[in-house]
């Protein structure tokens, strides 16, 4: 029986390895990104002088947009694959970000939250700059999503707060 138990967890430790083409396939929509992010600002350029204030801010909006995108891909695979596949040696290597390595699966949850919140205030934020786009209840359903994602991260951190305070105390 102890034979097949060992095997079984075998099987079981050895099938992270799934997800690595997961977090590969993460690396391909950075590489969107960055594609994507690149056209903006070649469709951009001939366009700037004639844009406006108003323009001009929501492109740059519309970039930091993608970026804060990109950097929450970029959380999700180092972090994934360090906390569900394998480490990720690379060394005492001087570029090597000072949280790789140290963000754990609750840390990962708030940091998530956290760009969610971003990126969706930023979204509002555009929407308010072209508010004659959208109707009335468009406008509230976007500040009813963003606020259920701060209410969310709210509660996330809470809740770690909580799971915290027992464990100190188990």
């Amino acid at each position: 029986m102890k034979i097949i138990e060992n095997l079984l967890e075998k099987i079981m430790f050895a099938s992270r390895w799934i997800m690595a083409p997961v977090y590969l396939g993460l690396i391909v929509c950075l590489i969107f990104l960055l594609y994507v992010f690149i056209h903006e600002i070649i469709v951009f350029i001939p366009l700037a002088t004639s844009a406006g204030e108003s323009g001009v801010i929501l492109f740059v909006l519309n970039l930091i947009d993608l970026s804060l995108a990109g950097n929450l891909l970029l959380m999700v695979i180092f972090s994934g694959y360090e906390n569900f596949v394998s480490k990720i040696d690379v060394g005492n290597h001087k570029d090597k970000p000072s949280w790789m390595g140290k963000v754990n699966f609750a840390n990962l949850k708030l940091k998530l939250i956290s760009s969610i919140v971003a990126i969706s205030g930023i979204h509002l934020l555009k929407i308010f700059m072209s508010l004659d786009q959208y109707t009335k209840e468009q406008v509230i359903l976007y500040i009813s999503v963003h606020l259920t994602f701060v209410l969310s991260g709210v509660l996330l951190a809470f809740m770690d707060y909580i799971i915290g305070k027992t464990a100190k105390h188990s």
